[in-house]
């Protein structure tokens, strides 16, 4: 009968309950079954308290979360699951109840209201005691009970799952009013299905189903009353104030602003929190909670005496920088909460350009990578535009960090503007000339030659003819789409053309003619760049050694 702690009304219902259980294994008079109609309508008039307490509760729940979605808004939606599980073992408890009623005394019981209530003063056959049975406990202990005995066992999993190892009291509340587990009676144990509606009269399994129902709403209770607990059980206490001040930029160049934001900073001066750096995971808990877990290595910051971590770092390698991790400190709960955090910054090189404006080519129909930025200026915070042609930022692994200039028309120039936003103003600068040209011609090659001297057995073990651009600053692929090979015969000259870049069987057979010194010629090159323009190359000319 344990409910943690427990009403004066709730004390004396059990004490009822537990008399006239003692009453019926007695087998007493019809007057001691009349009497559990009394107990049944103090359980039911328990339950409807319970239920009115936890409407309430669920309000309060409504509008915690109205106010403050983010920081109630996870625990409502808990609430509600914990609402509509009530609510189906509360209706299944009743179907039982109802199902026993009509039974015995047909549909049109004047016990049962059009609405599903049951008016207990109404039950005629108050002391049928073989429906119950056959209902409940079934001939072959196949009975609606064994079923209801699961239902219970997962709703109490259900409600302890949630509550955990965070409320020892509400836990034992449940775990005592939802209690399933088979009774030892003088030295045996009994199935509780048997020891609850074995041979029980129709009003008594009534009065029974009714308690299961009132233990059902008390356990939702329990559970809502510890939920609406932990809206605030995470919130931290602050005993400091801190004044501070963190500006937009220590680096301002002239007819920029300056901008600082100043504010008061809380703090706990009884704990020093965790300062952790490196990667972290995020995951969802099954409250829906955002949890966050540090991975692989990670480095543990020296925390001063304001409860402040020191990050320090000399970096060489240029570039945008991002380092972050995790806050960690010990809530009113007992429990650590970790709190995320990231933060970029910028290392530039020194004070000293050098540009070199002979070099400043761009060539057409190839990503013409451009390192661009502006003292004060965060990367993502530059930007870039150019005439005769586009430039954009790098998307590729390769240009990551780069703007990619793609300049249309060879033999004039491209300007390229870059505007930055300096503290929130844009900021353009003068442009930068860009000399558009072509890209050189590659040359035309077969066994890694272009000319001289190749054995015979190398030259007839080549499949395909390349073309390679030597000396070019971009690795830059060209397609060779057709060639033709020429040799000397008896004084004639026979030609195989091949329309790919591959040698054909035609070709193969006129290289296996070839003898020492004679000379073989490809020519009519043919290759395709990436700017898709058809190129004729220089011939191969070649000696048989």
């Amino acid at each position: 009968m344990g409910h943690g702690k427990e009403t004066p009304r709730q004390k004396m219902i059990g004490m009822m309950y537990l008399v006239l259980t003692a009453l019926l294994a007695l087998n007493v008079s019809k007057d001691a079954v009349e009497a559990f109609k009394l107990v049944d309508k103090s359980l039911t008039k328990t339950t409807e308290n319970f239920s009115t307490k936890n409407e309430l509760i669920y309000q309060e729940f409504d509008q915690a979360a109205s106010e403050n979605p983010q920081k109630a808004g996870p625990w409502k939606n808990i609430a509600y699951e914990v609402k509509e599980r009530a609510n189906e073992m509360y209706d299944y408890v009743q179907d039982l109840k109802i199902e026993i009623i009509q039974t015995a005394e047909g549909k049109d019981s004047e016990a049962l209201t059009a609405e599903g209530e049951i008016i207990v003063e109404e039950i005629k056959k108050i002391d049928e005691n073989n429906i119950p049975s056959q209902i409940l406990v079934g001939s072959d202990q196949n009975g609606k009970a064994f079923d209801l005995k699961a239902a219970i066992g997962e709703y109490r999993t259900f409600l302890l799952d949630i509550i955990g190892n965070k409320n020892v009291s509400a836990s034992n509340s449940i775990e005592a009013g939802l209690d399933t587990d088979d009774p030892v009676i003088k030295g045996e144990k009994v199935l509780w299905v048997n020891h609850m509606f074995q041979a029980s009269p129709l009003i008594a399994s009534i009065t029974l189903l009714s308690k299961v129902q009132s233990d059902i709403r008390n356990a939702e209770a329990e559970a809502l009353n510890f939920l609406y607990q932990q809206i605030d059980a995470g919130a931290f206490k602050f005993n400091s104030l801190i004044p501070t001040i963190i500006t937009n930029s220590n680096y301002i160049m002239r007819g920029n602003e300056y901008q600082a934001e100043v504010f008061i900073a809380a703090t706990d001066t009884t704990q020093q929190p965790e300062v952790l750096v490196g990667k972290y995971e995020t995951t969802v808990n099954a409250n829906g909670i955002k949890e966050y877990r540090m991975t692989g290595d990670y480095e543990t910051l020296t925390v001063d005496e304001r409860g402040r971590g020191i990050y320090k770092r000399k970096p060489t390698v240029l570039g945008d920088k991002t380092w972050g991790g995790l806050i960690r400190m010990r809530a009113p709960d007992g429990d650590f909460t970790n709190f995320p955090f990231e933060e970029k910054y910028t290392v530039a090189p020194p004070n000293v350009v050098v540009s070199p404006t002979a070099m400043n080519v761009f060539y057409v129909g190839v990503e013409n990578p451009v390192d661009i930025s502006v003292s004060g200026a965060a990367s993502d915070k530059t930007f870039a535009t150019m005439t005769n042609g586009t430039i954009k930022r790098g998307t590729t692994k390769k240009f990551r960090g780069s703007f990619i200039a793609s300049p249309r028309t060879p033999g004039k120039i491209s300007n390229v503007t870059v505007t930055a936003e300096i503290n929130g103003i844009r900021r353009s600068f003068a442009p930068l000339p860009f000399r558009v040209e072509v890209v050189p011609d590659p040359v035309a090659k077969i066994g890694g030659k272009n000319s001289g001297a190749i054995a015979k057995s190398m030259l007839s073990a080549q499949v395909a003819v390349f073309a390679e651009l030597e000396n070019f600053l971009f690795d830059i692929h060209y397609d060779v789409t057709a060639f033709t090979i020429e040799i000397n015969d008896r004084g004639f000259a026979v030609t195989e053309p091949s329309k790919s870049h591959r040698v054909t069987a035609a070709q193969k057979s006129l290289i296996n003619r070839l003898k020492r010194n004679d000379r073989v010629v490809f020519t009519d090159i043919k290759a395709v760049g990436p700017d898709g323009r058809q190129r004729s190359l220089p011939p191969i000319v070649l000696k048989i050694e």
